[in-house]
């Protein structure tokens, strides 16, 4: 593999969406959307580093997750390299903490914090609206990632617009133990919506009254193969929640809870509840972490 010359440690987090609508369906086959997009404390981590000689070399500890070109961060190094237009090497090591296939946004997470971190390592050449490029030809969500802050994504999720305000709302999440392919539930998904119902400053006014915007355009696909999600929704509310929605294309449930002690005590009855699944308390990260330098 050669020597690392130079390495950094990158913290990734997931994400969940508050709200996913579904507009219509471009002539190039991506989706129009409105989402609010929030980081979450639930995440991967990398080791990245310089070699000394040229390639990209990658290792992840999921058996699931391939350690080649199939991989999303390998891709996202070897297009920085492309636009840096050097012949340099790259280790990265892989640690997955963030469900696999759980609408939790851990591939694209990856990408994002593998330009991140290539930026770093090059002593940032790249300005962010050039990794923003590099991000959205990688795929429609990642460029939310660069950015680490709560986020309305529209478009195809390339146009973002970053939002004061959020609370650090306490979660619990609750995944099945099955993946969701995301292409998979686009492509089955009937569009019946045409324009967004949600509005922005009445949700920013009041932001606690979660109930009134938790919408997920994607559920109708993956809940009619998975009905155990609606039963989990319910429970999540049942035991505390002012809400519960499922995040992405699933099959993560999430539910919104008012404190942390709450959301710690509906954790431990859900591992009960659902033994083989995954439960984790989380709460949504509201800005960056303070002293990171990316761009």
């Amino acid at each position: 593999m050669g020597t690392s010359i130079l390495t950094i440690d990158i913290s990734v987090p997931g994400k969940i969406n508050l709200w996913l609508e579904v507009l219509q369906k471009r002539e190039d086959g991506y989706h129009e959307l409105s989402s609010l997009m929030l980081p979450i404390s639930v995440y991967d981590h990398l080791e990245m580093g310089l070699l000394d000689h040229a390639g990209i070399h990658l290792e992840c500890d999921h058996p699931g997750v391939p350690g080649d070109s199939a991989n999303l961060a390998w891709k996202a190094a070897e297009s920085y390299l492309k636009a840096l237009g050097e012949r340099a090497g790259v280790h990265i090591k892989l640690s997955k903490n963030i469900p696999v296939g759980a609408g939790l946004g851990g591939g694209s997470a990856d990408a994002a914090a593998v330009l991140l971190g290539m930026n770093r390592l090059f002593e940032y050449p790249f300005p962010v609206d050039k990794l923003h490029q590099l991000a959205l030809m990688l795929g429609a969500d990642v460029p939310f990632f660069l950015y680490r802050r709560p986020a309305l994504a529209t478009g195809i999720g390339e146009n973002l617009q970053e939002l004061d305000g959020i609370p650090a709302y306490p979660l619990v999440l609750i995944k099945m133990p099955v993946a969701v392919s995301t292409r998979w539930v686009y492509q089955s998904l009937k569009l019946t919506r045409g324009r967004s119902r949600i509005k922005l400053a009445s949700f920013l006014s009041h932001p606690w009254q979660v109930e009134d915007v938790l919408e997920n355009d994607l559920e109708t696909v993956t809940q009619e193969k998975f009905p155990l999600l609606t039963r989990m929704k319910a429970w999540l509310r049942g035991h505390g929640a002012v809400g519960a929605l499922m995040s992405g294309s699933g099959p993560t449930v999430f539910g919104v809870f008012p404190e942390k002690g709450s959301a710690e005590k509906a954790a431990l009855l859900a591992g009960e509840e659902w033994k083989d699944c995954y439960v984790a308390v989380a709460e949504v990260l509201t800005a960056s972490p303070a002293g990171e330098k990316w761009f």
